[in-house]
């Protein structure tokens, strides 16, 4: 019994734990309400109530916040992508990858707009967006190399085509959040593509 009060003890999020991902979550929701550009380290104190050295604590910047919000959704994106794979049946796998990736930017869009918009001039960001597409392309370059494309570095390979169609579908979902295009029919282009690319279509 003691064992296991300890193990709850450990496993439970400590109030600094909480703090953070109170400071995160008050950032999400003022990239919605604000945008990034209004959003200061003064708004997100103010929401949160703590002093602007019990921000530094956690963050130096606002950059800082940003980047742990973009890490801390993609983690969530790529633990999605990871779990609809987990069926092993190329097609349906690739539908809910798409599935889940419509998901996390109709739930997240305003982070996921921000880590494509920055990540060209802010490095911290930079990484974290690209390696969740890295990570996505890999799951998915295993999901193509099942549907039979060729495991090899040439341009039609399943690493050459699964790393164009991560990027075409990033871009084609931020384009869609951004303008206001259904996120649904954007999902049901996508797939069409995938599917086709992958001679997965008949299937």
């Amino acid at each position: 019994m003691p064992e296991t009060g300890t193990t709850r003890r450990r496993t439970a999020p400590t109030k600094g734990d909480q703090r953070e991902r109170a400071i995160l979550d008050a950032a999400e929701e003022q990239l919605n309400t604000l945008g990034f550009d209004r959003m200061t380290i003064e708004t997100i104190t103010k929401a949160v109530g703590i002093t602007r050295g019990a921000f530094y604590f956690y963050f130096g910047s606002k950059n800082a916040v940003l980047a742990a919000l973009v890490e801390r959704t993609v983690a969530t994106l790529r633990a999605e992508i990871e779990a609809a794979d987990g069926s092993g049946e190329p097609a349906l796998a690739l539908r809910r990858s798409v599935g889940q990736t419509r998901d996390m930017w109709r739930d997240h869009g305003d982070v996921m707009r921000a880590a494509v918009e920055l990540s060209p001039t802010v490095e911290a960001i930079g990484a974290s967006w690209h390696s969740a597409v890295a990570a996505i392309r890999d799951i998915t370059q295993a999901i193509a190399e099942r549907a039979g494309l060729p495991d090899d570095d040439g341009p039609t390979g399943a690493h050459a085509v699964t790393t164009a169609l991560v990027w075409m579908t990033e871009r084609a979902f931020y384009q869609a959040s951004k303008t206001g295009i259904s996120l649904d029919d954007t999902a049901a282009t996508l797939t069409h593509l995938w599917l086709n690319a992958l001679g997965l279509r008949s299937r």
